[in-house]
């Protein structure tokens, strides 16, 4: 058996089937093994030969590939697209054109599975075309592709139908494209040839004329690998519907294969507290500007919802005000988290959270969010990857589950140290500095439900001189810490990090201090307890639009 595992960097999949037209929408799912078999040689010509001159054995490789078509492990996916308006220049005119550029969404590898077995120069081969593969599909679908031995996990649901299998009622069918095999490319070659000789010589007869023989090498190319070496451009041009040595076949994959990833939807009456997003820039955003970026967010949910409903007063799941205007209490409306789950210190995950739950016209706003502005750099796309609730997003770390918590982005009090008048600090009955950072996290920690902390260590005092974010370590004042526009009252103190060490097991989110609905004061479980098997409800991908 040889197994393939082809993780997306992005999560993002781009390839157009052959004879779709990019505006149409339409993905390829599950990917053809004709378009990896043609990865496989532009990376053989590109980067390999000089190291395997032995074009025979890459043949031998293609050969054996193309036996059989492979089986399929789809991971959960869903499908979504982005516009772009282009410039057409006509002489001096110029208009734009609109272009979709549609894509599936993936939060898993992609395995694939071949009934074959390799030797070792074929296995060396294959390995080092693997390891050289760096996009598959369009330009952006940046992808790393290795061999995998053990196969046990695999859930292959997507195989070629047979003449002697049913179609499953959770199953639909798509045609995809693969390779004849070596034997059946040399019957349709010869069979091709033959007709076309017959045809010439048809109309020899018919005109009395004899044709002149024309270059037609690429026209037919002697075997398969030749033919994957063919260019696009060319085979279209001599009006080939399908590549030479190609032909569609029929696979069944599951219906539901872009409804949801693991999702089930929502029951009417059951409103979500949580909506999660997938962020896609040119270039990511920091988390040092996690305020900026939910400020703008929380900005283009107000101006949407006006946009849509033509209502001149958001609701107070966004604004945080009641109907007169004054602030609501108990931090019950939206708060935004922004995440850096990567390998690096930028945004990659947006969630909205809120106690007071995102009813029918609020979830049709968040549905309708594509895009933020960049702040003077590129603009922010975002992805939404579903509803849900606190135990719905295994991969949110603010929402999971821990007695012990540090910081993802600094804590900023909001009251400022209490001295006597001969410069003694005030001190509670606790033996608290009244005012101080720890004072004030304690406070508001208690202010919010959760039980009083056993210990609040400063990280920048000690234990730690930075706020950890995945392998970087960044200082607290290196986080912007004021929001442009909007009140809330902030202390003279710079921003801190901290680790609280609670008596039980608490439940997140953890958002306190100035900024926490925008991000600040974040904080997430150290033990986290929190896993797979706990999870009891899923999130949901179906549209709110049409929600009676």
């Amino acid at each position: 058996m040889l197994n393939l595992e082809i993780n997306f960097a992005t999560g993002r999949f781009h390839a157009t089937p052959w004879g779709h037209h990019v505006n149409e929408g339409a993905v390829e799912w599950p990917p053809s093994p004709w378009r990896l078999l043609r990865a496989f040689v532009a990376v053989w010509h590109l980067k390999l030969r000089d190291e395997f001159p032995d074009e025979t054995i890459l043949a031998r490789l293609i050969d054996k590939l193309a036996q059989s078509p492979p089986l399929f492990e789809l991971p959960p996916a869903t499908s979504s697209h982005t516009r772009h308006y282009v410039p057409v220049n006509d002489g001096k005119k110029e208009s734009r054109t609109k272009i979709f550029d549609t894509f599936i969404h993936i939060d898993r590898p992609l395995r694939l599975c071949w009934n074959i077995e390799l030797s070792d120069a074929d296995r060396t081969l294959l390995n080092h075309l693997c390891e050289n593969v760096v996009y598959f599909g369009r330009g952006e679908s940046v992808v790393e592709i290795r061999l995998v031995e053990n196969v046990k996990n695999f859930e292959l649901n997507a195989r070629p139908l047979t003449d002697a299998d049913s179609l499953s009622e959770n199953a639909e069918l798509v045609k995809v494209l693969c390779p004849l095999s070596a034997g059946e490319y040399q019957t349709w070659r010869e069979r091709f040839e033959n007709e076309r000789k017959q045809e010439k010589e048809a109309k020899e007869r018919k005109t009395g004329k004899r044709r002149k023989k024309s270059g037609d090498a690429l026209l037919l190319p002697e075997n398969l690998l030749k033919s994957l070496r063919a260019d696009t451009g060319d085979l279209q041009k001599q009006g080939w519907p399908l590549p030479p040595g190609a032909h569609f076949v029929d696979y069944t994959r599951p219906r539901n294969c872009f409804a949801s990833p693991h999702f089930n939807p929502i029951q009417s009456g059951k409103d979500p507290t949580v909506a999660r997003f997938a962020v896609h820039s040119a270039v990511l955003p920091r988390i040092t500007r996690a305020i900026s970026l939910a400020d703008r967010v929380h900005a283009a949910l107000l101006s949407l919802f006006k946009a849509l409903f033509k209502e001149s007063s958001p609701p107070q799941v966004f604004t945080g005000r009641d109907a007169n205007g004054d602030p609501l209490q108990g931090h019950q409306h939206c708060q935004i988290f922004c995440e850096a789950n990567g390998d690096h210190d930028r945004i990659t995950h947006i969630t909205l959270f809120a106690k007071m739950k995102f009813r029918q016209k609020e979830r049709r706003t968040i549905e309708s969010i594509r895009k933020v502005w960049g702040h003077g750099g590129h603009d922010v796309h975002l992805v939404l990857l579903g509803f849900g609730n606190a135990n719905t997003f295994p991969d949110c770390l603010p929402l999971g589950i821990g007695a012990i918590w540090e910081s993802l982005t600094p804590f900023v009090a909001t009251r400022h140290p209490k001295t006597r008048r001969n410069g003694r600090l005030k001190l509670d009955e606790n033996g608290w500095h009244i005012g101080s950072p720890e004072h004030d996290l304690r406070r508001l920690l208690l202010e919010q439900g959760f039980p009083a902390p056993e210990k609040i260590e400063p990280l920048s005092k000690g234990l730690k001189k930075f706020v950890k974010i995945n392998q970087r370590k960044i200082h607290p004042i290196q986080f912007q810490t004021f929001r442009r526009n909007g009140d809330g009252r902030r202390s003279i103190h710079s921003p801190v990090g901290f680790r609280i060490t609670f008596p039980q097991t608490v439940s997140g989110p953890i958002a306190v201090g100035y900024g926490a609905h925008y991000g600040l004061g974040l904080f997430h479980p150290l033990d986290k307890t929190k896993s797979m098997e706990k999870i009891t409800t899923k999130p949901s991908f179906r549209s709110f639009a049409s929600s009676p």
